[in-house]
């Protein structure tokens, strides 16, 4: 399995200058390399093939006066730029002829210098190097102090220098790592996601929603507020909007830190974990949108899914459609319909449930029911 490992680094001035030079570097040749393919098209002639494309953009380029610049930063660099767009068409052409499953790929867009996030990619081929100080040693950059956090459990294949809306830097370096099994433990739990609560485990525990953006909503505002008022292309403007990306990326930290931490939680403790497949960008489209991206479901997932995999256990995704809200966990009856302001709910056979506890029961039991026991069977839950 690869894994990101992301740490913060802290240029010089001088060589923030020098990521930046490289950071225009990899847009120019991402453009041009998509111009190209545009023109081609419009003038109906043959799609230009990759080898085609980096002669054109990165060889032939730095003999000419307009593009001899682009031999001040690294090759490998430029290289990867265009290994980006020749990506983004293999997605779009495979999304347009139906070989790719999902949501369908738009064509690639031009990169602006304004972009909120700017990032290059340095491979093997690039010689980069973590030196005997703990720097990152990259090349026509020099040495950048890392600030570690925790050890690279291999060495790394890639590393990707990002800088993110907020001015800050990170290197993100791509390593193999092996499976780490966890003592196996009978524990199993279902999980019910929700917004007054942000899961309801089926052991009764309930785990509050922190609301990271709700309660950053202030100070939010007044730094958009002041933002707002500060004329248009000066460099007050610049610091306020600096201040702005700070505000959000504190909210995207928090919120990143608690997923986290939640889910190493839950894997660590249960031997199977059990979730609803939610349709995220669904209920994004309604009036409880704003609440739905601060709760931040669909990270939370996707980490269950991946630290399960890596420690040996089971994530079991249920279907969205099966009514465990409605369904009686102790008779099995299901109730004719359950208004979202109904907490607290009485079944015919007198069993009375918490709504979100018994969703979480009911969960449980679906997932149990679509795992293999010992003899290949399914199990199903008691009538």
């Amino acid at each position: 399995m690869r894994l990101r490992y992301n740490f913060r680094i802290h240029p010089t001035a001088g060589q923030r200058q020098a990521l930046a030079r490289a950071f225009g570097c990899a847009r120019v040749v991402f453009n041009d390399g998509l111009r190209m393919r545009q023109e081609a098209r419009v003038q109906g002639l043959p799609y230009v093939s990759d080898a085609e494309l980096s002669k054109r953009v990165i060889t032939q380029a730095k003999k000419t006066p307009d593009r001899a610049w682009l031999g001040e930063v690294s090759a490998v660099v430029l290289q990867q730029a265009l290994a980006d767009l020749n990506a983004a068409y293999r997605n779009f052409f495979a999304s347009v002829t139906g070989k790719r499953k999902g949501p369908q790929v738009a064509p690639p867009k031009f990169r602006s210098r304004k972009d909120r996030r700017q990032a290059i990619r340095f491979t093997k081929n690039a010689r980069f190097q973590v030196t005997a100080g703990g720097k990152l040693r990259l090349p026509k950059i020099g040495d950048i102090p890392v600030r570690w956090s925790r050890d690279l459990p291999s060495d790394p294949s890639s590393v990707t220098v990002i800088k993110d809306a907020a001015g800050r830097y990170f290197a993100s370096f791509v390593v193999e790592v092996g499976d780490e099994p966890l003592p196996e433990t009978a524990s199993e739990v279902g999980i019910d996601l929700g917004l007054t609560h942000f899961a309801v485990l089926s052991d009764g525990r309930k785990i509050d929603n922190p609301r990271f953006l709700r309660r950053a909503e202030r100070r939010l505002k007044k730094a958009q507020q002041a933002l707002s008022r500060k004329e248009k292309g000066s460099n007050n403007r610049k610091k306020a909007v600096v201040r702005v990306a700070r505000a959000h990326v504190r909210v995207a930290d928090a919120r990143r830190d608690f997923a986290h931490k939640l889910s190493t939680r839950i894997i660590c403790e249960n031997q199977a974990v059990v979730v609803e497949d939610l349709s995220v960008k669904g209920l994004a489209r309604t009036k409880l949108a704003k609440s739905v991206h601060d709760a931040g479901w669909g990270r939370f997932t996707a980490m269950l899914a991946y630290k399960a995999a890596r420690h040996g256990r089971a994530l079991v995704r249920i279907d969205r459609w099966f009514p465990s809200s409605k369904l009686c966990s102790t008779c099995g009856a299901v109730a004719e319909s359950m208004p979202l302001n109904v907490r607290t709910w009485e079944c015919a056979c007198g069993a009375v449930h918490d709504r979100d506890v018994n969703a979480a029961i009911n969960i449980l039991a679906a997932g149990r029911a679509e795992r293999l026991n010992a003899c290949g069977g399914t199990v199903r839950p008691a009538a």
